[in-house]
């Protein structure tokens, strides 16, 4: 369990702050002595779009898994974060195998150029003047442009954004991230390493989209502390040992370790794993800025927060089952119910920051360290030197 002090020193290792300049949302490194963001982070409208430039183009954002272009010639288009992002994005599997993530928008007037998955595509066509492109981006042919001067030059090709698979999973970034995949990931996969997650299959029948009017943030942070789960969730409070609760802060990500009862489902761990011998009743990874990556014995359910206004969100739920037996029980069993006594409880938060009365909060030391992580995180974020 990391100490109060612990979540300061990860910050201060990334970008030591001159301790003289405190900026709009500076967050002091000690826990025990912070006080939370401004409430103007999730009232005003000029700042919610400093949040999608600064917070959401700028981290690795999930796209989605890769099921569906598995073979050479598949086209899939994806829209990142739709309402918020709305970026039209192109998944592209070339002859040799190569998977590549490009803007799906064409160089010469701004069409879209597929709008519905393909298999087998030897090239990409725009539909309004034919204009072409390799599966790699390149742009080969283009109708009347004989005369055309210093054509194609570098920026009539598709552009290319950084892409990762991991586990069957893709994530890109928009603009230069903030920190590399491996920095904000490699601890994840180190960690959970024994888990087969290329076995896992999409479940639709678990997945959907919640929306409700909250914050992003506010989500967030309910997420991310488990001060809170004795008084809002008492079904899944019967099935945690909420005394052997564990938070461990990572550079730009944090662990909730929930801990079974005895008499509780909980992950069957292999020797491999860093964790033999504990009952784990759930891995809660939470990954900067709106990504919750939640691992229970049946599998996995990832949940991608998105603001679709100022004070509206979007979660998004998909499921992905290793074990289908195991579905319905434990901590990941009433999925469902937890979300709805979440978002009840955001709402009220929302409603509560417009108050007059009200400005910042402070952090409990011991159960709201991961609050207080994602806050500084939001500052180094929003606060550029």
């Amino acid at each position: 369990m990391s100490s109060p002090s612990n979540a300061g020193a990860i910050i201060d290792r990334m970008n030591a702050p001159d301790a003289a300049t405190l900026k709009r949302w500076h967050v002091h490194r000690e826990v025990a002595r912070a006080e939370t963001l401004d409430k103007a982070f999730y009232l005003d409208p000029a700042v919610q779009v400093q949040q999608r430039e600064r917070l959401f183009a700028r981290s690795w954002q999930w796209l989605g898994d890769l099921a569906d272009v598995a073979e050479p010639g598949a086209l899939v288009p994806r829209e990142l974060l739709a309402g918020c992002l709305d970026e039209p994005l192109l998944l592209a599997r070339d002859a040799q195998g190569a998977l590549r993530c490009l803007s799906n928008v064409c160089t010469h007037r701004g069409n879209l150029l597929v709008h519905e998955p393909k298999q087998g595509a030897k090239q990409i066509r725009c539909g309004y003047h034919s204009r072409r492109f390799e599966l790699d981006g390149r742009m080969v042919f283009m109708p009347e442009f004989q005369q055309a001067l210093d054509f194609p030059r570098p920026c009539d090709h598709l552009p290319q954004l950084p892409l990762h698979d991991w586990g069957g999973q893709a994530f890109v970034a928009l603009g230069e991230p903030l920190a590399s995949f491996d920095e904000v990931f490699g601890p994840l996969r180190e960690r959970l390493a024994w888990l087969p997650l290329q076995d896992f299959q999409p479940d639709p029948s678990a997945s959907r989209d919640y929306e409700f009017d909250a914050h992003w943030a506010l989500y967030c942070e309910n997420y991310l502390e488990g001060l809170h789960i004795p008084f809002v969730h008492p079904g899944l409070t019967q099935t945690l040992d909420l005394a052997q609760y564990r938070y461990e802060l990572l550079p730009w990500a944090n662990l909730q370790l929930a801990v079974a009862r005895e008499d509780e489902l909980a992950f069957e761990l292999p020797p491999e794993s860093p964790d033999h011998g504990q009952r784990i009743a759930a891995y809660y990874y939470w990954v900067f800025p709106n990504l919750m990556l939640n691992f229970y014995p049946w599998g996995l359910s990832v949940n991608q927060v998105v603001p679709v206004g100022d004070h509206r969100t979007r979660v998004r739920f998909r499921s992905y089952v290793w074990k289908p037996e195991l579905q319905g029980g434990g901590a990941g069993g009433a999925l469902d119910q937890v979300e709805m006594e979440d978002e009840a409880v955001v709402m009220t938060v929302q409603r509560g920051l417009r108050s007059r009365f009200y400005q910042r909060g402070r952090y409990s030391p011991t159960r709201e360290q991961g609050v207080h992580h994602f806050h500084q995180l939001i500052a180094k974020a929003m606060d550029p030197a």
